[in-house]
């Protein structure tokens, strides 16, 4: 496939994805929520991708929502009241992408190479690491520009870095370098640009050499669902259903392999499904 806003490279059984918008710092538009949108079904598809790499050509990660662009740069229909039961209609462009990867059954890795503010921050929010270069940068700019956070950001950062650090990002709305970024576990790790995407390829490597996809894509699931479980009996639930699931199938191999000291083979196949009762590729409807 053909796209205008990335580029998509795959090593080994990792693909990464580079914002391609170089001469505009890889500044966020609609197109390139439709194309991620479409790269992040592929990933979940394809059995021969375990893990997804997001990374920036040129100096920037992603300079945020790309302000050039005519009518409501937020792609977003003017028309539509906040009140009309068309609002469904008019979702959050960034959100949409955002609620997608949280459903991903794949490790998603942020390799942040430059300046990433506004949604170039909040893309990486659902992302399960995120490391990054010393020239990077980050900032929630969005009382500085007259809007909210976006991108499910309220949802997502006050669970990364607390409630504290969450709302002085966002009433200061400031851009901040890589080393704030790791004192508040916003980001991992600090590498240098020219290991960076070894590094990340690396981490994925780690995630993904002797691991079962099925394992992987159920507890990537578990744990970013139950942080908003009322009671440990809704993990239980969960668990009991996931752990028959697995058992009954790579977690056979996966006891015999063991006693038998041998890598295992594992053959529970992503794009066969998760069990059905989780119900997991569906989301919420929208009111």
């Amino acid at each position: 496939m053909t796209y205008s806003t990335l580029q998509i490279d795959q090593k080994d059984q990792t693909m990464i994805v580079r914002l391609n918008r170089p001469e505009a710092m890889n500044a966020f538009t609609v197109a390139m929520s439709e194309e991620l949108l479409g790269v992040l079904d592929d990933a979940d598809d394809n059995d021969d991708v375990r893990a997804v790499i997001f990374t920036g050509n040129g100096r920037a990660f992603c300079a945020g929502m790309d302000l050039s662009t005519e009518g409501n740069v937020f792609g977003l229909d003017e028309s539509i009241s906040v009140d009309s039961p068309d609002m469904e209609r008019n979702r959050d462009t960034g959100g949409k992408v955002m609620l997608r990867m949280f459903r991903m059954k794949k490790p998603l890795i942020a390799a942040v190479n430059g300046a990433s503010v506004g949604v170039g921050s909040t893309m990486q929010l659902p992302m399960d690491v995120r490391i990054a270069s010393p020239f990077a940068k980050f900032g929630f700019v969005f009382s500085q520009r007259g809007i909210t956070l976006e991108s499910c950001a309220s949802w997502f950062l006050p669970r990364l870095v607390g409630v504290p650090k969450a709302l002085e990002w966002s009433f200061k709305g400031n851009v901040f370098g890589a080393e704030e970024a790791l004192q508040a576990g916003l980001i991992s790790e600090i590498v240098e640009p020219d290991s960076l995407l070894d590094r990340a390829l690396e981490i994925a490597k780690g995630f993904t050499e002797t691991t079962s996809p099925m394992s992987i894509a159920l507890n990537r699931q578990l744990l970013w669902r139950m942080m908003g479980a009322s009671h440990p009996m809704d993990a239980h639930k969960l668990e009991s259903r996931t752990m028959l699931h697995t058992s009954t199938r790579d977690g056979k191999e996966g006891v015999l392999s063991f006693l038998e000291k041998r890598p295992p083979a594992f053959a529970d196949k992503i794009s066969a499904g998760t069990p059905d009762c989780l119900n997991w590729d569906a989301e919420p409807p929208f009111e």
